[in-house]
């Protein structure tokens, strides 16, 4: 599918909007310059001017997707569904299975562009730096709910959301439901003695 020209939507953002699709929906592999220019119905010559490398692309793709899908989607979506620090973490669990459940479920990009190019390329350093935001988030939310070591907390809590990721991509419809029962065990465990 080519992107339609349309002269209130400017080139560069064409040019990022067809790199967006084929990155969330193919793979990094499949954004070479030739499929995203003829996606966003531009010369090659004309992407080299808005971005003169493909990593610079590749890294706009990737903190458009921190925006919607880390801040616009998982953060906020799940402050929204919980009146406590503790519910909104839960709430990721909820906001994972209507995502899961969606036709255009499209996995985690920061994973996908991380396992394609190695944490060495500079794509899966900037993976593993938007990962971190999202580890952020619940390092966050733990430290509100009281939680003791917040830092393992925030790790182990993030395997349980790349793992139900993976687990829905695989076609498990309940990953993100099982996921969420063993968050409230974590959440246990984490629970300040004192």
């Amino acid at each position: 599918m080519t992107i339609v020209s349309n002269s209130v939507v400017s080139v560069r953002e064409r040019i990022l909007l067809a790199a967006y699709e084929l990155c969330t929906r193919e793979g990094v592999r499949a954004a070479s310059p030739e499929a995203v220019a003829a996606r966003a119905g531009v010369a090659e010559d004309t992407l080299r001017e808005h971005f003169p490398t493909l990593d610079q692309l590749i890294i706009e793709v990737l903190r458009r997707r921190e925006r919607l899908w880390t801040f616009e989607l998982i953060e906020e979506q799940s402050r929204c569904r919980g009146n406590t620090p503790e519910e909104q973490l839960l709430a990721i669990f909820d906001v994972f299975e209507e995502w899961f459940g969606a036709k255009d479920f499209d996995a985690c990009t920061f994973i996908n562009v991380l396992l394609e190019m190695g944490a060495e390329h500079p794509l899966g350093r900037a993976s593993i730096e938007h990962l971190q935001t999202i580890r952020d988030i619940v390092r966050i939310r733990a430290e509100r709910a009281g939680l003791s070591d917040v830092e393992d907390f925030a790790r182990s809590w993030h395997i349980l959301m790349k793992g139900s990721i993976i687990s829905a991509a695989e076609g498990d419809r309940l990953a993100a439901q099982r996921a969420q029962k063993m968050a409230r065990a974590l959440i246990e465990a984490h629970r300040d003695p004192a």
